[in-house]
């Protein structure tokens, strides 16, 4: 049979790790979860995004790495939660862009993660869920966590054009599989029976 490493790729509140635990439960693949809630940095970086952007995203960086690592070592299919190539595509480039991470640590940034992705294979399939940012932060209000209170709709916009770009510079290096979470609503029977359709197509059992 063959053993699939499959990532889940998509802005936040847009329902990656509800699809994430979808295809481990109906697929039986093991899955992988980004860290959230023992997080050190976390509730630290929305209340001053400038002061902890870069430790932040080296936390993420090093977490996903050592994931990743375990999901290869793994005899079975693996899908995760965010892939590894949106903590400098998308968070930090955006953090950038939009001030908070200075060009010192940008470059620093950049280069730690250019000297430590070789040592990864590219995933068999990238899954990414795609959503407006009016969309996602109404998702974001609705689930209440409250050190998500501080993300704003401009922050939203500007991780959705990252992704965007992203996504269309990737797609000739890896296979992407764009669902559109507004279309798709995983707490539905039919469109959740229908994602999983589409991704066995793309990852067949042989």
């Amino acid at each position: 049979m063959p053993r699939y490493l499959v990532s889940v790729a998509g802005n936040i509140g847009v329902g990656k790790t509800t699809l994430t635990r979808l295809l481990g439960e109906r697929l039986g693949w093991k899955t992988y979860y980004e860290q959230v809630r023992d997080n050190p940095y976390l509730v630290d970086f929305y209340a001053d995004m400038r002061r902890w952007s870069f430790s932040l995203q080296v936390y993420f960086f090093t977490h996903r790495f050592r994931m990743f690592q375990d999901m290869m070592a793994q005899p079975c299919s693996c899908i995760q939660d965010r892939t590894i190539y949106e903590d400098l595509e998308i968070f930090a480039r955006t953090l950038n862009r939009q001030g908070y991470l200075d060009d010192r640590d940008y470059a620093n940034y950049r280069a730690l993660f250019e000297t430590m992705i070789r040592f990864l294979p590219t995933p068999d399939l990238v899954i990414y869920r795609r959503a407006s940012p009016e969309f996602l932060l109404k998702r974001i209000r609705a689930r209440g966590r409250a050190f998500e209170r501080g993300i704003t709709l401009d922050y939203l916009r500007g991780l959705h054009e990252a992704y965007e770009d992203w996504v269309a510079r990737a797609s000739a290096s890896m296979p992407f599989l764009i669902l559109d979470a507004e279309e798709y609503d995983l707490e539905e029977q039919g469109h959740a029976d229908r994602v999983v359709e589409l991704v066995c197509e793309r990852c067949p059992e042989g």
